[in-house]
């Protein structure tokens, strides 16, 4: 057994240090930001790049990030706060602290969507073009930002001695996120110990890329506007459901232990299937009575 920093033994990869930040001038910039920076670069590009391939003003789509990223930023914190209220409650200060962590992708989801509507709202745009529109966007960000995640070392699931399991010294974790089944099988290595996890982040960031794939393949197939919004919202939300039960660090609702995004998860994918048969039923029923009057 190998020391390092974050290892995939299975894998035979040992990344021996792994910073959490860079600094320059005495400075110190979290890898999580810039990673979020690059995600919502990256994110903005395939946003723009379908809108031009799709035969729309870029333009649009660029000024509408603006608000989007800000809004995102606000509802991702404002969420995790919300199902973490114990931990704010007696220090409201603490809230504006996001260099102490707390940010949750839902909640970015949701800022980013009431943004939207917003938006189409004041511009009279039409709301479910520019969400199919900039959900390859949406979705490309989600991809690259979870590895904001594996800078942090946090996000992850249970102990597992799966192909992919990714081991983390415990003194780089959040004490909170290491549960007795990982303490069983912890192993010590010239004094550091180590814990042996589900690396939940990179299973949604492969999960995503799926969707990603299945968006742009089917973006110039759709029946109407909003589909390709729906698509992802099903998508993400099934493998999202799943992933969420192998995580330690879930926001829950109360002290039920039921995981606030499972519930979410699964209510959006129930909502959006139901929406995609109802709205082609309706489609198809207008295809036949066009038909019929030819």
């Amino acid at each position: 057994m190998k020391t390092a920093d974050i290892a995939f033994p299975n894998l035979g990869i040992y990344i021996s240090e792994l910073p959490k930040g860079i600094t320059i001038g005495g400075f110190t910039i979290a890898c999580y930001g810039i990673i979020m920076a690059l995600s919502m670069l990256a994110g903005l590009w395939i946003a723009c790049w379908q809108a031009k391939r799709t035969g729309q003003n870029k333009e649009v789509y660029m000024d509408f990030v603006i608000y989007a990223i800000i809004f995102s930023l606000i509802g991702a914190r404002l969420y995790y706060v919300a199902f973490s209220w114990d931990s704010y409650k007696n220090d409201l200060w603490q809230i504006f602290n996001t260099r102490g962590g707390g940010m949750a992708l839902y909640g970015s989801v949701i800022g980013a969507i009431v943004t939207a509507i917003v938006y189409c709202k004041v511009k009279r745009y039409n709301f479910f073009l520019l969400a199919d529109t900039a959900v390859g966007g949406l979705v490309l960000g989600q991809i690259i930002g979870r590895y904001g995640n594996f800078f942090n070392r946090e996000a992850f699931g249970e102990y597992t001695d799966s192909l992919l399991a990714m081991r983390l010294r415990v003194d780089q974790v959040h004490p909170a996120n290491i549960t007795e089944l990982m303490r069983e099988h912890m192993q010590t290595v010239e004094g550091v110990s180590y814990i042996q996890v589900h690396p939940t982040f990179l299973y949604e960031s492969l999960w995503n890329v799926m969707v990603l794939v299945l968006i742009l393949v089917f973006t110039k197939r759709k029946k109407f506007n909003g589909e390709i919004f729906i698509l992802y919202m099903v998508g993400y939300a099934i493998g999202r459901a799943w992933i969420e039960g192998l995580r330690t660090d879930q926001l829950q609702i109360g002290r039920t232990g039921i995981a606030v995004s499972q519930v979410l998860a699964v209510a959006i994918a129930v909502a959006g299937i139901a929406a995609w048969i109802v709205v082609r039923l309706r489609l198809g029923k207008r295809e036949q009575v066009i038909t019929r009057k030819d």
